[in-house]
């Protein structure tokens, strides 16, 4: 897909791998479309990358709880995006959540519904172009099997990996692609604090070259490698025997 007059538009756009995988698009020469909550955040990032890579750059208000709104946001854009990352989620602290009602809503509709939505909105105007177009959605390997320390956060990733695998399926035909991407670690402001194994953990800025590199090829999944074996293990686990680790 040729960047000239391309534009990419990055959802939740605050995030350490969302602000990577927008300086990978524009380092390509991309125009970037920054959005999320906080905007003072997002006009920041926006300066810098118009001044470091020569390219337009544009920020908008976004709320993916927000699901009466995604229609006007989209119709609100300057151009339709050539390109959609969603790049929404939150980790949340599994212990405390599941006792929040509130929380669990919240966790879920962050990590799926939200996401799901909008990028339902995105798709039926991206398909609708001439052009090739396409939809990377961030989903996480913790939606791969329900694991003790995050099965709340894990199943709202679950959820939001088999939507974007039947969106993918209802567009086949057409120019949009839809691609799904599974992180393992990386080492994040989500992740501070956290005793991440350092050969199960990337930078945000080598993920991002990866995702966009996936892209370019048409991967239907980007799926570190090294996530891929550790996964394919635990996942073939059978559950008498998964329940007892400490995975």
């Amino acid at each position: 897909m040729s960047a000239q007059k391309k534009s990419v538009l990055v959802l939740g756009a605050r995030s350490d791998i969302a602000r990577a995988i927008a300086a990978e698009f524009a380092r390509k020469g991309y125009n970037i479309m920054l959005a999320g909550r906080d905007t003072g955040w997002l006009d920041r990032d926006a300066s810098d990358m118009s001044l470091r890579f020569q390219i337009e750059t544009t920020v908008h208000k976004f709320d993916a709880l927000d699901l009466d709104g995604h229609e006007a946001f989209f119709d609100a854009l300057p151009t339709v995006p050539s390109i959609v990352v969603c790049a929404v989620g939150l980790l949340g602290d599994q212990e405390a959540d599941v006792q929040d009602p509130a929380a669990v809503r919240r966790i879920i509709d962050t990590n799926f519904t939200g996401p799901a939505h909008a990028l339902e909105v995105a798709a039926r105007r991206l398909a609708a172009t001439e052009d090739d177009t396409a939809i990377v959605g961030i989903g996480s390997v913790a939606g791969d099997r329900g694991r003790a320390k995050n099965y709340l956060y894990g199943a709202a990733k679950a959820g939001f990996g088999e939507y974007l695998s039947g969106m993918r399926q209802k567009y086949v035909q057409s120019r949009l692609h839809v691609m799904t991407v599974k992180p393992g670690f990386v080492a994040t402001a989500m992740t501070e604090g956290m005793d991440l194994p350092g050969p199960l953990t990337s930078t945000p800025e080598k993920f991002a070259k990866n995702v966009v590199r996936a892209l370019d090829k048409r991967r239907m999944v980007y799926y570190d490698l090294r996530w891929r074996v550790l996964m394919g293990v635990i996942t073939h686990l059978p559950e008498r025997i998964f329940v007892r680790t400490k995975f």
